[in-house]
């Protein structure tokens, strides 16, 4: 069986100047969805509290390998079999890191989805920032932008990407110091093991990570019937089924087991993972996000998971 990422609809993906100016034009359509959904989300937002260097208490969570052994809260760690370390709250401006993934896969789009992932996860990015920036956060998109505290981040920040170059996979971040967030919004093709050698590092590094995962109603169900031929559109190999509904069964197993890996391996490393789909509406897995950024569970309504 092809591996999932093959798995998709044929959907031209053009040569890259193309991309680079089918992205430009979606960009400005994108940042004005993106405050509509920010103000409907806004009203519910009174500042971030959040883990970081101060005075006042805010959380136990479970201790990480790396970190220093002067954080532990040994009392604490002495009531179960766990290893917790005492956070403190933040009390100054805080630097969150957004990415969304904008390779070919991306763009793919079936007529159960509402918009492109690519124009989804651009979206959530855009909203994100802006109920950020209001709150006074620095905002920050690696390789993109370097983190600023301005009202008009969102929107410098969808400038940037206008004139960014096209790059697939997982963002670079040498560039990030010091305890940050990280958001990262993308389909999450790849095998689980192959993201997780990616994103441990990042976790020991002290980063604080969430995941947004952007499926297509179609990737979830594989509604296809009769021959049928799929294009990975990042490497342009076919796969033509004569008869499509054959592989419904094994691909829905492999699709699943892959979210369920990753999903997991993710909250081993104290991250969250936010399942989204283009059918729902994007201010769900924004609140989602919101939540987890504020140190709060998100609801199982709103696709989120710990």
């Amino acid at each position: 069986m092809v591996s999932i990422g093959q798995i998709v609809e044929r959907t031209p993906s053009g040569d890259v100047l193309s991309r680079a100016q089918m992205r430009a034009r979606l960009i400005p359509d994108c940042m004005v969805e993106a405050k509509r959904i920010a103000n409907t989300v806004i009203s519910g937002w009174h500042g971030r509290r959040k883990r970081g260097i101060g005075e006042n208490f805010w959380q136990f969570r479970p201790y990480s390998d790396g970190e220093s052994l002067a954080r532990i809260d040994w009392r604490r760690s002495a009531r179960d079999d766990h290893t917790y370390v005492r956070d403190r709250e933040w009390e100054a401006a805080h630097t969150i890191w957004l990415w969304a993934d904008l390779s070919p896969s991306m763009m793919y789009k079936s007529r159960f989805g509402s918009v492109s992932k690519e124009s989804r996860a651009l979206v959530l990015m855009l909203a994100l920032a802006e109920i950020l920036a209001r709150s006074g956060e620095r905002i920050g998109c690696p390789g993109v932008m370097e983190p600023l505290s301005a009202r008009n981040a969102a929107e410098r920040l969808a400038t940037a990407l206008m004139h960014t170059p096209l790059s697939g996979g997982l963002p670079e971040t040498g560039m990030i110091r010091g305890w940050s967030d990280l958001v990262l919004i993308g389909d999450f093709l790849d095998p689980a093991d192959e993201i997780m050698t990616r994103l441990g590092p990042l976790a020991r590094r002290g980063f604080r990570g969430h995941v947004v995962e952007v499926a297509d109603p179609a990737e979830e169900t594989f509604p296809y019937a009769g021959r049928t031929e799929f294009t990975d559109p990042e490497t342009g190999d076919k796969l033509t089924a004569g008869r499509a509904e054959i592989l419904a069964e094994d691909y829905r197993r492999a699709y699943f087991a892959r979210r369920d890996a990753l999903g997991t391996d993710l909250r081993h490393l104290g991250w969250t993972f936010t399942q989204h789909r283009t059918d729902h509406l994007a201010s769900e897995a924004l609140v989602a996000v919101h939540m987890y950024l504020s140190g709060m569970p998100a609801r199982a309504t709103h696709g989120g998971q710990l």
